[in-house]
């Protein structure tokens, strides 16, 4: 009996290598559980735009919900402010001439005396025309309050039209979807067939509060 209590008994280095490969699956099993409950991202998440400056318009919320209507081709771009009323005043060729050596798509934001924020997407910077130009990529958007965007519908090709006087987005029947002024401070947006949208604003009249034009690239 006294040679099987022997047998069986733990030598001190034995119970030291026992219990360390108890607590090593211990470890191992609460690394496991700790990996199942850490959150993992959903790949369908959008990559949030990086700012070069804070936008005086828009918050991180209507940022986010306008980035998932960009073309997949900017989405990973930074967004430079170009042009703002609070920076560089309110005049139309003052944006043109901010505008001048980009290349890459613009975001128009504006926010109107009634709080309203809309705007547009253009395909190509905003600059002076002697017509129409701008590709099927260009839309318009409304916070009203929640983001409606209204894309191009094919009917026709009037996507942008810069004048030294005024900017018109979307066309159609003699009606504009958005129309600003050479001042950028008053402007139109009626129901256009380019893009089929709602009047962008509260009225189909409205005074402009603050605008930024945003280069994607």
């Amino acid at each position: 009996m006294r040679g099987l209590r022997w047998r069986y008994s733990w030598l001190p280095s034995q119970m030291e290598d026992a219990l360390c490969g108890e607590n090593g699956e211990e470890e191992e099993e609460d690394e496991k559980n700790e990996a199942a409950s850490a959150p993992v991202p959903d790949p369908e998440d959008p990559v949030e735009p990086q700012l070069t400056e804070a936008s005086q318009v828009l918050g991180a919320s209507e940022i986010r919900q306008l980035s998932l209507h960009l073309p997949p081709r900017v989405t990973s771009h930074p967004w430079s402010l170009a042009f703002g009323t609070s920076r560089d005043g309110f005049s139309l060729q003052r944006l043109y001439r901010q505008m001048e050596g980009c290349s890459g798509p613009v975001l128009l934001v504006l926010r109107d005396q009634e709080g309203q924020m809309f705007g547009a997407f253009c395909s190509s910077s905003l600059r002076l025309s002697k017509g129409f130009y701008g590709t099927g990529e260009t839309f318009l958007f409304s916070f009203s309050p929640q983001l409606k965007v209204f894309k191009w519908t094919g009917s026709n090709s009037f996507f942008v039209k810069g004048d030294w006087d005024s900017l018109m987005m979307g066309s159609g029947s003699g009606q504009f979807g958005l129309w600003l002024d050479g001042d950028l401070y008053h402007g139109r947006s009626h129901p256009c067939a380019t893009f089929n949208n709602e009047v962008l604003a509260r009225q189909e009249q409205f005074y402009i509060r603050e605008l930024e034009a945003w280069v994607l690239s």
